[in-house]
């Protein structure tokens, strides 16, 4: 990526999970290049001229089994674009990603977990950081849609979800996540498996182990007796 720097030969993908530091402060520089330059181009492949109308079957099925329906699903989706306070993103995510926890480290079920999600993220911050497949992406930094719109985000918002996203795209990209998250979780499955047969193995080794050393505790008892006359 940057020759000579931490970053060399990594992606933009490689370089953004690198460089984020999970919001303990604010994120390093090369995170916010990285990431504008991932969003910008996820935002505009995620459109085309003549788009808009009614997402394809499979994805309207995730659509209305997680939103109630399509009107639903656009609602939230502006809802969450009004309310992004400042510059920021607007996504449409899978969220599919390892074990169906929040946080692998964590104990507490996440009921998103193979789940279409919308979130708003400020400045460049991008759902990858969170392990989600983003599917669609609308910018709302004030530079996109000032010179037309003004300060009426909701009517840029609207024309974009209306007239331009591709949602083939869309569905394209959500195959692939769940393809990548159904591979994902067959790892971990197969990992766990492993783990749990190898403590089953070490456990039955200690147990043949004390079995064996109690064995030769009651022999040496034995040989300590005197023989009776």
């Amino acid at each position: 990526m940057i020759g000579g720097s931490e970053w060399e030969g990594m992606s933009l993908g490689q370089m953004m999970l690198a460089s984020f530091n999970e919001g303990r402060e604010q994120p390093h520089p090369p995170f916010f290049h990285a990431a504008q330059v991932w969003n910008h181009d996820f935002y505009w492949r995620s459109m085309k001229p003549g788009g808009g109308g009614k997402p394809p079957e499979r994805l309207l099925k995730f659509i209305n089994r997680d939103f109630g329906s399509h009107e639903g699903m656009i609602r939230q989706f502006m809802d969450a674009a009004l309310t992004q306070f400042g510059s920021g993103w607007v996504w449409l995510s899978y969220k599919g990603s390892g074990l169906p926890y929040v946080k692998s480290r964590s104990p507490i079920p996440s009921d998103n977990h193979g789940r279409l999600v919308i979130s708003k993220t400020p400045n460049a911050i991008n759902p990858l950081v969170w392990g989600h497949s983003p599917l669609l992406a609308i910018d709302v930094w004030e530079h996109a849609y000032y010179l037309d719109y003004e300060d009426r985000r909701a009517d840029y918002v609207s024309a974009i979800l209306e007239k331009l996203v591709s949602w083939e795209t869309v569905e394209s990209r959500l195959a692939k996540a769940v393809a990548r998250a159904v591979e994902r979780d067959e790892h971990l499955r197969r990992r766990i498996l492993r783990k749990q047969r190898l403590a089953q193995a070490n456990g039955q080794s200690r147990a043949r182990s004390r079995a064996r050393q109690g064995r030769q505790g009651d022999q040496e008892v034995a040989r300590s007796r005197p023989v009776e006359a």
